[in-house]
């Protein structure tokens, strides 16, 4: 049978996708952000966070985060995976508010990167919560010079499988098997082929977490559960395939939390599963959300070794504390 043989945990964050001038271009995002008060912030912000925002300060953090998800490839590429199992959040790319599932496994055959005039594809995205023109050029470049196939295969006889797997353990998962055209892969995923394994043609099986959306986002708890059965499935797939696990997002943004990210980490590595279960909700909001995915990873990942890539970076951007919690995680046997 199948078997779970290496498992990542990273941030998908633009601060992660977008060269360093991004991080400039970012203040004005958070200064226009409807979602935050950012002048609240401003002034709420603790003493010395003028510091954290020196230009040297933010491009050496900027290059040790760019080093720390190089080394997550190296290691995710040395593993030898032959599918790789993603969770992560669909942010109204493929779902809206008329029909938001709780927990999504996709079972297409293929999926397909769409960049240019990918905003159209996306309705009440976070992304329409702001004005920053040259946040929105630098990420059109961006998009413009990846590279690849925007075709890239799927995993369809896993993710069929895993859906009848979580059925069976009593998870009413919902499924699908195409991608919305104008929208195409969530970012989420597509993080995968784009910025941590470029030109990879490992097949993959995207399962989505709603954890943004209320009222029906999962909890700690069922995130976790979700992990394990996931890996009772992956277990039982014929084939005696290998197969990786990525947790995709977080950690604490926009609004950074140092505290929750740091416990969240603490809780991954010592395997403390009691911790991760617990982790309070309600800051569990907006991006910092996406650490639910990570918990899911943990469940799925339970019997393996944890290890920290690096240190945890705390990635300001502005003096109101805006920015994203960064920490990189591998599991092996």
């Amino acid at each position: 049978m199948s078997q779970i043989v290496f498992g990542i945990g990273t941030p998908h964050a633009p601060q992660l996708r977008l060269p360093f001038e991004g991080w400039l271009a970012l203040k004005q995002k958070d200064e226009t952000d409807t979602r935050i008060d950012f002048e609240g912030l401003r002034k709420a912000a603790r003493p010395g966070i003028e510091d954290e925002i020196t230009e040297t300060r933010m491009r050496g953090r900027y290059q040790d985060c760019q080093d720390n998800l190089h080394a997550l490839g190296a290691r995710l590429a040395a593993a030898e995976p032959d599918a790789i199992v993603i969770l992560g959040d669909d942010q109204r790319e493929q779902f809206q508010s008329d029909n938001m599932p709780m927990f999504c496994v996709y079972h297409g055959a293929q999926v397909e990167m769409v960049t240019k005039g990918r905003e159209e594809g996306r309705e009440n995205t976070g992304s329409r919560s702001w004005s920053a023109p040259r946040l929105r050029e630098l990420q059109r470049a961006a998009d413009e010079a990846l590279v690849g196939p925007r075709q890239r295969p799927a995993e369809a006889s896993l993710g069929t499988h895993l859906i009848s797997a979580l059925r069976d353990a009593d998870f009413d998962v919902s499924a699908s098997d195409r991608l919305r055209p104008e929208a195409g892969l969530g970012h989420a995923f597509a993080f995968l082929y784009q910025h941590l394994l470029p030109g990879t043609e490992i097949p993959i099986v995207p399962v989505m977490v709603n954890t943004l959306y209320p009222p029906n986002q999962p909890t700690p708890s069922r995130c976790y559960a979700l992990g394990q059965a996931l890996s009772r499935a992956i277990d039982s797939w014929p084939g005696d395939k290998r197969v990786a696990v990525i947790a995709s997002g977080g950690l604490s943004h926009t609004i950074i939390d140092e505290e929750l990210d740091r416990h969240t980490l603490a809780a991954i590595l010592d395997k403390d599963d009691a911790a991760l279960k617990a982790l309070p909700r309600a800051k569990l909001r907006l991006g910092t959300s996406e650490i639910l995915n990570w918990v899911a990873a943990a469940g799925a990942l339970e019997s393996m070794t944890p290890d920290q890539i690096g240190d945890y970076i705390p990635a300001y951007r502005t003096a109101a504390g805006t920015g994203c919690g960064m920490g990189f995680v591998t599991w092996a046997p």
